[in-house]
């Protein structure tokens, strides 16, 4: 078509305008459909005028007239706001079109989808003339008619109805795909640092579009609803279109997503709020057996339709999840709504959107429809494999949002009778019971690992306090022998598999100090002989993620923590082992020794300390032990104190003090567990010998693990970059407190000038010399510089340096 029959099919459409604004007749309104219908046709393809087509002999003004694009011409004439007007009175005040009005309102939104297709020029016209706005609005007409439910059935819409939402959307999608707003007008939004905004999407999303779209997506083509239809021509024609708004649907929302305020932002846009919730989650109710119907016979034969259908149901699943995904992990209104919805269900409209998920998860299944013979074997691998994928998407959200801290006192309920924490929390325990019970009855069959590991990493997330810790392990739930089970410590178990657990385990041992029934519910399963056999700690385990066998650092640190038993697991080998069993504090220790891994090397130290610590400090939690019971462990205390005092755990005690500096909670640590050693027969010589010896080149450097669970109060970080050759020279540094940005504690600087008296006390010699020679100045420094506040540091430095006077 001619450039000039273009312009006068606009004039046409103008003058329309006027005559219906003057009477609205159906004859105007059938003359819109047919010129809009000419002029969509024209704008399917670009450049329609060339030379070859125009007369040379023309004027250089006609000459460009002819050659301009049809897509240029039209769109900076009046055309987008005629449209913009006479799309609103086709409705004649109804939310969607009357029958009579489709085909006038459908050539309408086609010429608007083809005239800002790949036009950036065009997609600024159409914003200004505000047919995004209408758009919206019309879809809104559509997506206000249903309900949010439980069970979503197709909406009732006629091919013509269905022809206006297809294209509706296909306008949004066109005027929005892959625009940057890079050659629109000046009153194109602009940041504050001149980058150009996308404005279409923008205005899109302050239109909340994305939540429009994805009801009516939701509500046209709900998966699987079509299995029971005859497909003659006008059903597969219907349902063709159905699952075409569907695909558009998703386009559109994935392109809105991905709208950025400055281009370097490499983080997802959040278009979408808890409203959506209802609409998306029911999807997932269809992928869970039992499946209500076969396809139609008819219909299972046109295998052409049929995969086309199979497809758009995969599709929705696919982009269901990946939603559900990114919400829950990057928006916290979604991760409280979620929660809220679980135990409230009108949060949603009565739609129980987490607890679908969470069946989803536990029940969900490859459709049959898969099984056609018209769906290839690799489609159908490919399709299975992604649906694996879904549900551990899933898997996370479940995990984020019980891990959102505000979630805590809403998924553990305790009001409901005989399931203390509640339905999700009995859910989550269900899961590792029935995992361990079907492991126990069949090994070599397939297992649930990923409902273990959900289960694991949720119920961690809500066992931070020592009521929750302590309910998880007692009746009825009574977990801990489960989470001891075999199933879950075996070489082959998977590492994921063992994250899980140990997360979980490391979580309810936090509390072990807080709670007698926590470190006796995991002696009565040796938890610390469990995990020590487990091969977690080996040489041929450290290609082992860091976090697993941090985790089971974790778990037997706060349990020797609290726990005289529980320190003497640690430190003997149990009853009835070999001349070679390797203690768990041994193979850590070796671990400690071999690793890269500074947070290792730290945490894995810090068993020793606790050890030490609780071996030559604490009472056992027992008080109605017997005379037997004590005098034994008092045996096995004593020997647990001989197997810790070595060479080599006083030097690693030592290296642990000297690459400390940024952290004085673990000087605090280190200085109070070399104190207590040197009150032993032979320890003061073991710490003197160890505290000057340089530490390894590959230990040199502070720890950048932030340290937890000490009692000591004080900075978390003193220094950015402490170096210190030996644990003298810490010792140093630390009673000194000059130049370091944030001071030491007096508290710890006290319970070095301890340290020395009882080093003093216990040793001599020239190693000793060179001790009082390296802090001597020091202390007499604190003394002359004495302050009311640190009376405390000057008594203690005091007696210090009388004691080294009466030697």
């Amino acid at each position: 078509m001619a450039s000039v029959d273009a312009a006068a099919l606009e004039g046409k459409v103008a003058s329309l305008l006027s005559a219906i604004r003057e009477d609205d007749s159906s004859e105007s309104w059938g003359q819109i459909t047919q010129v809009c219908r000419s002029i969509a046709d024209s704008l399917r393809t670009r450049g329609e005028g060339t030379l070859e087509s125009i007369n040379l002999k023309s004027n250089a003004t006609q000459l460009i007239s002819r050659l301009a694009d049809n897509h240029e011409i039209l769109g900076k004439s009046a055309l987008p706001q005629s449209l913009a007007t006479l799309i609103p009175l086709a409705l004649h005040g109804a939310p969607v079109p009357p029958d009579e009005y489709t085909a006038p309102i459908c050539e309408m939104l086609r010429v608007s989808a083809n005239l800002c297709l790949d036009h950036d020029i065009n997609r600024g016209h159409i914003l200004e003339a505000g047919l995004p706005q209408v758009i919206v609005s019309l879809l809104e007409g559509y997506a206000d008619k249903p309900t949010a439910s439980t069970i979503i059935e197709p909406l009732d819409l006629s091919v013509p109805h269905l022809h206006i939402i297809r294209t509706a959307i296909g306008v949004l999608l066109n005027a929005s795909l892959g625009y940057g707003g890079s050659i629109l007008p000046l009153w194109s939004p602009r940041r504050s640092n001149g980058l150009r905004l996308d404005p279409v999407k923008f205005r899109l999303i302050s239109l909340e579009t994305a939540l429009t779209i994805v009801k009516l997506s939701a509500f046209i083509y709900p998966p699987m609803s079509w299995l029971s239809l005859s497909p003659d021509e006008e059903t597969k024609q219907a349902w063709s279109l159905r699952s075409g708004i569907s695909n558009w649907a998703w386009r559109t929302v994935s392109e809105l997503k991905d709208t950025k305020d400055d281009p370097k932002d490499e983080s997802t846009r959040q278009i979408l709020g808890p409203d959506v919730l209802p609409w998306v989650t029911p999807a997932l109710a269809r992928f869970i057996p039992p499946y209500k119907a076969e396809a139609n016979f008819a219909l299972a034969a046109d295998a052409s339709f049929y995969t086309q259908l199979v497809q758009a149901d995969f599709e929705v699943l696919e982009e269901t999840c990946t939603l559900l995904e990114s919400l829950s992990l990057d928006v916290e209104d979604i991760r409280l709504a979620l929660a809220r919805g679980y135990c409230f269900p009108a949060e949603h409209h009565g739609v129980p959107c987490f607890k679908t998920m969470i069946d989803f998860i536990e029940r969900g299944s490859y459709p049959s429809t898969w099984s056609h013979p018209a769906v290839s074997k690799e489609d159908r691998q490919r399709k299975e494999k992604v649906f694996n994928i879904c549900k551990a998407a899933l898997i996370k959200s479940v995990v984020e949002v019980a891990g959102e801290e505000k979630n805590e006192d809403v998924l553990w309920d305790d009001s409901v009778e005989g399931k203390p924490g509640g339905e999700f929390v009995f859910t989550m325990s269900r899961w590792i019971k029935d995992y361990v019970e079907a492991v126990g009855k069949d090994p070599s069959a397939i297992h649930r690992d990923d409902l273990v590991i959900c289960a694991g990493l949720s119920l961690g997330n809500l066992a931070r306090r020592e009521k929750t810790s302590t309910a998880l392990i007692s009746s009825p739930l009574s977990l801990a022998p489960v989470l001891a089970s075999p199933h879950f410590f075996s070489p082959e178990t998977d590492v994921k598999l063992k994250h899980g657990i140990l997360g979980l385990l490391k979580h309810i041992a936090q509390s072990a100090s807080l709670s007698p029934i926590v470190p006796k519910a995991f002696e009565e399963v040796a938890i610390v002989q469990r995990i020590n056999e487990s091969g977690i700690w080996d040489e041929g385990a450290d290609n082992m993620a860091v976090i697993v066998q941090l985790n089971a650092i974790g778990v037997v640190k706060h349990l020797c923590n609290a726990d005289v038993n529980h320190a003497i697991a640690l430190a003997l080998p149990p009853p009835g082992a070999d001349t070679n069993y390797q203690t768990a504090l041994q193979r850590i220790l070796a671990l400690v020794s071999r690793s890269d891994s500074i947070p290792i090397k730290s945490e894995g130290t810090r068993v020793l300390v606790n050890v030490i610590r609780t071996l030559l400090m604490r009472r056992s939690w027992s008080t109605d032990a017997t005379q037997s019971l004590l005098t034994k462990q008092a045996e096995q205390r004593k020997r647990a104190v001989e197997a810790v005092l070595t060479s080599s755990n006083v030097k690693a005690l030592a290296w642990f003090l000297a690459r400390s500096g940024k952290f004085p909670i673990l000087i605090n640590e280190a200085v109070v567990a070399c104190n207590l050693i040197c009150t032993q027969k032979g320890g003061a010589d073991l710490i003197l010998d160890a505290i000057l010896l340089p530490i390894p080149e590959s230990n040199v450097g502070g720890t950048p693990l932030s340290p937890m669970g000490s009692e000591a109060s004080s900075p978390t970080l003193v220094n950015k970059n402490p170096v210190t050759q030996s644990g003298l020279e810490m010792i140093v540094n630390a009673l000194r407190n000059i130049d370091n940005p944030v001071v030491y504690p007096i508290e710890i600087r006290t319970n070095i000038c301890t340290f020395l008296v009882q080093l003093s006390r216990n040793t001599s010699g020239p190693k000793l010399s060179q001790v009082q020679e390296a802090t001597k100045p020091i202390l007499e420094k604190i003394k002359e510089l004495s302050t009311e506040k640190e009376d405390l540091l000057t008594n203690a430095a005091t007696k210090v340096l009388e004691s080294w006077k009466s030697r």
